[in-house]
């Protein structure tokens, strides 16, 4: 018989857990999409600097950031000037992901340590 594996949050909640889980990853999931919250937590960018600090291309860069703003995470201002440029910065509501990408910070960082101390241990073996 398979050992059951118990929620944290409770039997009752973790069918809605799930749901949150995965709306939460439907919104900020993917290789890009924290990594440009990240960047413009420094303040304002127009698209090419953006594509420029994150290494992606225009195309993922441009697709990207529509969902962001779809999300209310970023904001889209066109500048007038010539040629027209377009700036993105981070919406307030995007400050309720702090938490989140704090935690994914430290657990980042502690899963890199076991990465590495773990590949020393079997090279000393």
């Amino acid at each position: 018989m398979a050992k059951r594996h118990n929620c944290i949050l409770g039997d009752d909640e973790c069918s809605k857990a799930r749901l949150t889980i995965q709306d939460t990853l439907d919104v900020v999931g993917g290789k890009w999409k924290l990594i440009l919250i990240s960047i413009l937590r420094d303040g304002k960018m127009r698209f090419r600097e953006l594509t420029r600090e994150a290494g992606i291309s225009p195309r993922i860069l441009s697709k990207e950031l529509q969902e962001l703003e779809m999300n209310g995470l970023v904001s889209r201002t066109v500048c007038n000037t010539r040629p027209v440029s377009v700036e993105y910065a981070l919406t307030p509501y995007s400050e309720t992901l702090n938490e989140v990408i704090i935690a994914m910070h430290k657990w980042g960082k502690q899963h890199r340590e076991k990465v590495i101390d773990d590949s020393l241990l079997e090279k000393k073996q």
